[in-house]
């Protein structure tokens, strides 16, 4: 049986601030940063991916109705880390460093390591 009031909170592989390549669905291939996640719904909203324009209406007798175009949320499994310097995607690993014990992320492809 599904509980509908279902009040998980996903563990995510990015972070707002992370650079990430698109790997599925209509913008596959287009890069962007992370601007905000959804951890109960697993979502992320990626700047200038997954464009949708959204018609408002006036609230005013006065006003005129808008034309906004906005980016929408995409589900955090159609994303990769992406690496602006060797332009990759790859899977993120966490490790330990071993001067200071502190947990760090790096890219498994070409050990660069994340913010």
């Amino acid at each position: 049986m599904i509980n509908k009031n279902n009040n998980r909170v996903y563990k995510m592989h990015v972070k707002v601030g992370d650079q990430v390549s698109v790997i599925a669905g209509k913008d596959k291939g287009k890069t962007g940063e992370v601007t905000k996640i959804f951890k109960k719904k697993h979502q992320i909203i990626v700047q200038g991916i997954n464009l949708k324009i959204k018609h408002i209406k006036p609230s005013r007798e006065n006003e005129s109705g808008q034309i906004q175009q906005k980016e929408f949320p995409i589900d955090s499994s159609n994303v990769m880390l992406y690496s602006n310097k060797s332009k990759i995607s790859s899977k993120v690993e966490i490790f330990i460093e071993e001067n200071t014990g502190q947990k760090l992320r790096r890219l498994k492809k070409n050990q660069e390591i994340l913010k």
